[in-house]
């Protein structure tokens, strides 16, 4: 017993000096002079719990396990002997020799650390998202002999919101944009986006980081500049130099603004990380230690079932498996959740008594008149393909009075809070002051975001970032969006289809046309002319035909 408390308290007095050089104190202020006032990065919608473990032993070898992160509280309980053979108890020690990306002294790179220096709260915001995940991402880098700079990652990408979703339809924490993440095996469809999976995310990710790596024969800021840009914007602006005898490094490359300033900032994080105490930081004390168990579930399951058995929050349950957008898991799969290793076990026995079958709840509905599969799959928030296989439907045609089994949520929509339905009725629901009036459009058939920004007269990214989606995403029948306009709209406009006040006109240019005259004639703007047209240079020929679409109610005026 001596021997045991000896051992504990030696090994206490460890990990408290570890963590002492982590929690800095502030010492030189960084010399911030000259340095231009800079928007602060986009802070994300959600934060990640402050979950505190309670666990003491190493995972059993039958579970995949991986990342789990350190919380002070549970510091005296940890094996280091059975989950560390580096000797590593503090992350950021690990990361730190793992660091083999070279470093820059040019002026972005100094500018982006200034910034970081400057922000210790976001900082903060940001060690506490990716606290679950450090452990697991580094375990993959490690396998891989990949550069231990990667793991800081995503903070460029996404600040580690793994509810993230750009303008340029990129979702997750590595920011995958749909075409990329299918060709990693990234499935997306209506119940599942696998690019907001922070397992399966991470492994493609740093399948795709070698593949650049490899295609610009090692060079690690050319593949994280492609990551970033595209493979062949990189590889033209080397083209480009290397025809004019330039150098091809990644500092003389022309190009895109956002690109320029990717890596700067990577390399910024890096420097902040290797000496927090120089610039007057702090970083969380956060354990190398895994956070999560990688547990099988063999079927579909409801994810309030999921967070009842493993007795924790489902906001919880969603953050760690934010690659699920609905109320349950996808029925196809993949079949698998992250938990905590503390509630690990425990939702280990509850999927032991509870067989697949009592994971959802189902109902018996009767088919009403004039009920389609899609009105009755929209109803019960399922798909058609869905209800279709399991009542073993082969055509689309059903018939009043017959009944269906239908799988159902065991809790209100509301009550799955971190869905994407939900989180999307959560962003239309802000206030935005100055905004004008807020409006709700439902979408018909034919609608697009360009008809419906021209009737309200906003643009639309404005109405993208209203609904928290891309100006690209494709519209549905039935699906309503939020917009603000200030514009006075009659009951008869508000209340009814874009299309029909827009048409799409085909004009044929006559002799003596110009699209100044041509834009002025349906008053539309020459960009609008260019953007719906492929029209090369000022000129137009006779004969050409100008594809223009005209907002009727706006025609009157110039007739």
């Amino acid at each position: 017993m001596n021997l045991i408390i000896k051992t504990t308290t030696v090994l206490c007095l460890l990990i408290i000096s570890a963590c002492n050089q982590t929690f800095l104190t502030k010492k030189e202020p960084l010399n911030t002079h000259s340095v231009a006032k800079k928007e602060p990065l986009r802070d994300p919608e959600y934060y990640l719990p402050a979950l505190l473990p309670q666990w003491a032993v190493a995972p059993e070898p039958l579970v995949e396990h991986h990342a789990k992160t350190y919380v002070e509280k549970d510091i005296f309980a940890i094996d280091y002997e059975a989950i560390n053979s580096k000797g590593y108890q503090v992350i950021w020690d690990r990361i730190r020799a793992g660091f083999t990306l070279p470093t820059s002294e040019h002026k972005k790179v100094r500018s982006e650390l200034r910034w970081f220096a400057r922000h210790q709260s976001y900082l903060d915001r940001v060690v506490k998202r990716a606290e679950p995940f450090l452990y697991f991402i580094m375990e993959e880098i490690d396998k891989r002999q990949m550069p231990a700079e990667l793991v800081l990652l995503p903070i460029v990408e996404s600040a580690f919101q793994p509810f993230a979703y750009s303008h340029g339809q990129a979702a997750g924490i590595w920011q995958f944009i749909p075409s990329t993440g299918r060709h990693y095996g990234l499935k997306q469809n209506w119940w599942y986006d696998g690019r907001r999976d922070i397992h399966a995310s991470t492994i493609a990710a740093l399948d795709y980081l070698q593949y650049l790596q490899r295609a610009f024969k090692g060079n690690w800021l050319h593949a994280l500049a492609a990551y970033n840009s595209g493979i062949g914007t990189v590889g033209k602006a080397i083209k480009r130099n290397k025809r004019r005898n330039k150098p091809t490094d990644f500092w003389n490359l022309k190009l895109p603004k956002e690109t320029q300033g990717y890596v700067p900032k990577l390399m910024a994080l890096t420097k902040l990380v290797a000496e927090p105490e120089k610039y007057n930081v702090d970083l969380k004390c956060v354990a190398n230690a895994p956070y999560f168990h990688v547990i099988k579930t063999g079927a579909q399951i409801d994810l309030a079932v999921a967070a009842d058995l493993a007795d924790m929050e489902i906001e919880d349950l969603y953050k760690l498996n934010p690659g699920y957008n609905r109320w349950a898991t996808d029925p196809a799969g993949p079949h698998r959740l992250l938990i905590p290793i503390e509630n690990s076990e425990l939702f280990k026995e509850g999927l032991a008594n509870n067989p697949a079958k009592s994971r959802l709840s189902w109902k018996r509905y009767k088919i009403k008149n004039s009920e389609t599969l899609g009105h009755i799959a929209n109803k019960f928030h399922i798909t058609v393909q869905q209800l279709k296989q399991i009542n073993k439907i082969r055509s689309n045609n059903i018939r009043a009075g017959r009944h269906l089994i239908i799988p159902v949520a065991s809790k209100g929509m509301s009550h799955y809070a971190l869905s994407k339905p939900q989180r999307e009725k959560q962003r239309r629901a802000v206030k935005r002051r100055g905004k004008g009036k807020k409006v709700y459009h439902t979408v018909k058939s034919g609608d697009s975001l360009w008809d419906i920004s021209r009737l309200y007269r906003v643009g639309t990214q404005q109405i993208a970032r209203w609904n928290g989606m891309s100006p690209k995403d494709i519209l549905r029948a039935g699906q309503k969006l939020v917009i603000w306009t200030k514009k006075q709209l009659s009951p008869n406009i508000r209340n009814s289809l874009v299309g029909d006040f827009i048409r799409t006109v085909r004009y044929r240019v006559r002799n003596g046309d110009s699209l100044y005259r041509i834009a002025k004639r349906f008053n539309v703007s020459i960009r609008d002319l260019h953007r719906w047209n492929p029209i090369k240079g000022k000129y137009l020929k006779p004969g050409q035909s100008i594809k223009v679409y005209v907002d009727i109610t706006n025609q009157a005026s110039n007739s």
